[in-house]
């Protein structure tokens, strides 16, 4: 794991502004925002056309100021896979795209290539769209595996079992997959990208829709957690690991364009939803955040003492509260031990649906 000097802190914010007021590739005609899609598509496994199974053969490039990177490195702690699947930084952008840091590894000198770009056009030189965090890349060939942050989850629990730490948590059990994906298809689309759906949508309709379904989703959680530890009760899921992506990241980065656009005063914080709030501590203090991890929430400190100045989407002069006080907001203990609800829940698929449906 690499380490996170100064001169290592992200140049910008992780993703770019869209330019422009007519429809693009990321925009609707009527101002909605839709997220490019992942090319590179290839699973892990044994079967024709699947990347084989082999520790530290792959190694992964990615923002931990990208929640979707960020979820793959609280997954491989999880289970006991960072040695086994490297995960190396990307440290900003410019003009050209993402760049790989030069701290903490020879991809560099072994590749020749500088900026993530490199490898998406030696794999697909048609290749036209951005080059994304996180993406996983072979280190034998130097060719992108996947870019598809949405299945990489379920190869690193799934196929990836047999390399898993002794102890390591079932994120993904088969009596309870296709609940978790109908969820997970949930959290993605109206948490996960819906506070991008609100920052990045051109149309005031479009940004009020994704807005509201935005916190009515929170306060479905929030009853949902009442009486459960975890989203599916007394189990710690790969859901569980989507929900606190935003969650985390959430104060210091979407929560002040959201104000911005609609308000400090209809736009509510994390800890306003009590439930929720104790369930986002409990499982920071099980190590979802780590000190590498909370320099790029905005947190804490780096190795020479130093905070990262700006943070996601907050706009310039936001009042931000000192990143000590959102440390130790979330550093408060908790006890939800004692919250035994089984996994059934009123979510998606709840009403006999969930047996109709099976994804990737």
């Amino acid at each position: 794991m690499t380490t996170n000097p100064a001169s290592d802190r992200p140049a910008v914010p992780f993703v770019e502004p869209l330019a422009g007021d007519g429809p693009t590739p990321e925009r609707t005609a009527d101002g909605a925002f839709v997220r490019q899609r992942n090319w590179f598509n290839t699973r892990f496994g044994p079967g024709p056309g699947q990347a084989p199974v082999e520790p530290g053969r792959y190694f992964i490039l990615g923002s931990l100021g990208c929640g979707w990177a960020r979820r793959q490195n609280i997954l491989l702690r999880l289970l006991g896979l960072t040695e086994a699947v490297p995960f190396y930084l990307l440290t900003g952008k410019d003009e050209i795209g993402w760049i790989i840091s030069e701290q903490g590894n020879d991809i560099r000198q072994r590749f020749g290539y500088d900026h993530l770009n490199g490898f998406y056009e030696r794999t697909d030189s048609a290749y036209r769209g951005r080059a994304t965090s996180p993406t996983v890349i072979d280190g034998q060939t130097g060719l992108v595996v996947s870019n598809n942050y949405h299945l990489l989850p379920q190869d690193w629990e799934t196929v990836w079992q047999p390399f898993h730490a002794p102890g390591a948590p079932d994120l993904y059990p088969a009596d309870l997959r296709q609940s978790i994906d109908l969820l997970n298809q949930q959290i993605f689309d109206d948490v996960n990208n819906g506070t991008y759906k609100v920052v990045f949508a051109r149309g005031e309709a479009a940004a009020r829709v994704a807005f509201d379904v935005f916190y009515a989703r929170l306060a479905e959680y929030d009853f949902r957690l009442s009486t459960r530890r975890y989203l599916f009760g007394p189990r710690l899921t790969d859901s569980d690991v989507r929900l606190f992506q935003t969650l985390s990241s959430f104060e210091r980065s979407y929560r002040p364009a959201l104000a911005g656009r609609f308000g400090e005063a209809a736009t509510k914080q994390v800890w306003d939803f009590p439930n929720l709030w104790g369930y986002a501590r409990d499982l920071f203090a099980q190590g979802f955040a780590s000190p590498q991890e909370q320099y790029h929430l905005g947190w804490a400190p780096d190795q020479s003492g130093q905070y990262l100045s700006h943070a996601g989407f907050a706009p310039a002069g936001y009042e931000l509260r000192p990143p000590a006080e959102s440390l130790a907001a979330w550093s408060e203990p908790v006890d939800r031990s004692g919250l035994t609800d089984a996994a059934e829940a009123p979510g998606p698929g709840g009403g006999g649906s969930v047996e109709n449906w099976t994804f990737a």
